[in-house]
């Protein structure tokens, strides 16, 4: 056939397709019976078409992705070792966290001598330490991210390392004599699973980003910021999402001059994830990652469907890693690139999410900026305000966890196989700020259920 397919048929309008969509409606109101609004004042139709979408263009879109697993440092040659062997499982690059500062030969002399991206994540600020890391992994051919985000330090634990003045001064250390352009990194992820919505993670991602611009831009010109995001089971509005958070950066970056390229690590969120019923994790986590995928994180580590009450343990670990194989090797998800380019509602979604969160960015400007805004309480009074309406919209029933607010299975039981606390915890220390806290929408249910059992 010399003839396209697509030339035998007449282009149809948007007016077309709403009067269309009106007389199939018998008599109900278009507007009230399939317009809605997230909580986030996005509206949304029921179908997008080409007359009303302008295409955006979505800066240093990655061409490929990355399966990534957390490997944990107590001991740094066996968790060397474990990461090896995640390495010949699939795993394709390594995210360590640490908590104390480790023999860093041990770590390296173990891992295999290949090209590797790691990814390091310490809750102390060690400027010595890292700069010793840094030259032995460069030395070793590895890529290095260190994810150094003393914001997200105060806002997550209320403190400072030290305080403002000698936290700016170490990342300056570390900005000037790591030889290394993945030092920053800006950790989102804890304020979707405090109950933020994808509006304000955007604005505060954009806001943090600022206040590292504002005090080093002088020594940020090869730098790439690392973000790391929590993503949700709004399928399309996390794709969106994180295609929104790649064009803001670029937005913000042009206007100091540095480099409109981003880095983005995606994890399936924890507040929706539930203690009973508990392989609907999987069913979430899944999507998640789909959304990741689409969105173009350049990396993705899954979360385990029983990571909340069961200490790590390789059945839940190989589950979650073989989610993401199925989706690059066996469903194909690493073959085309950016595909979510041009889709209507995605595209639609996207600028709106850019131009609301550009609208709260500038009004946190106007307020003297995020740090200012973090300290007088403000930003944590939102985010609060946000979660305090979802979780009203969960104990309602509006917002729907399968297996716990709905379709409940009465006949399951968990009090025996709690290996962790799956709730939040409080500890009274003294901080400088109120820290933003993390906690899953289940959580009051659960604890009566457990107590009924």
């Amino acid at each position: 056939m010399n003839k396209s397919l697509f030339s035998e048929f007449e282009p149809v309008s948007a007016k077309a397709f709403k009067q269309k969509i009106q007389y199939d409606l018998s008599g109900a109101d278009y507007n009230e019976t399939l317009l809605w609004s997230s909580p986030e004042g996005i509206h949304v139709k029921p179908f997008y078409h080409q007359e009303d979408t302008e295409p955006v263009n979505i800066p240093g879109h990655p061409k490929n992705w990355s399966i990534l697993e957390e490997v944990y440092i107590l001991n740094a040659k066996s968790a060397a070792l474990h990461a090896s062997s995640l390495l010949d499982k699939g795993v394709e690059a390594l995210s360590f966290k640490a908590d104390a500062k480790f023999n860093i030969e041990d770590l390296l002399n173990h891992l295999p001598k290949k090209k590797l991206t790691l990814y390091f994540s310490f809750s102390f600020l060690d400027p010595d330490f890292i700069k010793s890391l840094s030259i032995q992994t460069l030395e070793m051919g590895y890529n290095s991210h260190f994810n150094v985000d003393i914001i997200s330090n105060l806002a997550r634990s209320g403190n400072w390392y030290t305080d403002l003045k000698s936290d700016h001064k170490a990342l300056e250390n570390l900005l000037l004599n790591t030889h290394n352009d993945n030092v920053i990194g800006v950790d989102i992820s804890f304020f979707h699973n405090a109950g933020a919505n994808c509006i304000q993670e955007l604005a505060y991602a954009l806001a943090q980003t600022n206040e590292y611009y504002t005090y080093h831009s002088e020594n940020l010109r090869s730098q790439t910021i690392n973000y790391k995001i929590a993503i949700g089971s709004n399928y399309f509005f996390e794709i969106a999402k994180i295609r929104a958070l790649r064009l803001l950066h670029a937005t913000l970056a042009e206007a100091y001059g540095l480099n409109e390229n981003c880095h983005i690590i995606a994890q399936p969120a924890t507040r929706n994830k539930v203690l009973y019923d508990y392989n609907t994790n999987m069913l979430r986590t899944t999507t998640e990652c789909m959304s990741a995928i689409l969105g173009g994180a350049d990396g993705i580590c899954n979360l385990a469907y029983d990571s909340i009450y069961h200490k790590s343990n390789e059945f839940g670990q190989r589950i979650a890693r073989n989610q993401l194989l199925l989706l690059k090797h066996e469903s194909y998800f690493d073959l085309v690139s950016n595909p979510a380019d041009g889709t209507y509602y995605i595209e639609t979604l996207t600028k709106q999410f850019a131009e609301k969160a550009l609208d709260l960015f500038k009004e946190i400007e106007a307020g003297d900026g995020f740090i200012s805004q973090l300290i007088a309480g403000k930003i944590q009074k939102k985010v609060k305000a946000t979660a305090l309406k979802e979780q009203e919209a969960f104990n309602e029933g509006k917002k729907v966890l399968v297996g716990t607010n709905t379709y409940i299975n009465s006949e399951d039981r968990m009090k025996e196989d709690l290996e962790l606390y799956p709730f939040l915890k409080m500890n009274p220390r003294k901080t400088l700020i109120e820290p933003i806290i993390q906690k899953r929408l289940a959580e009051e249910v659960e604890q009566k259920r457990l107590q009924d059992e």
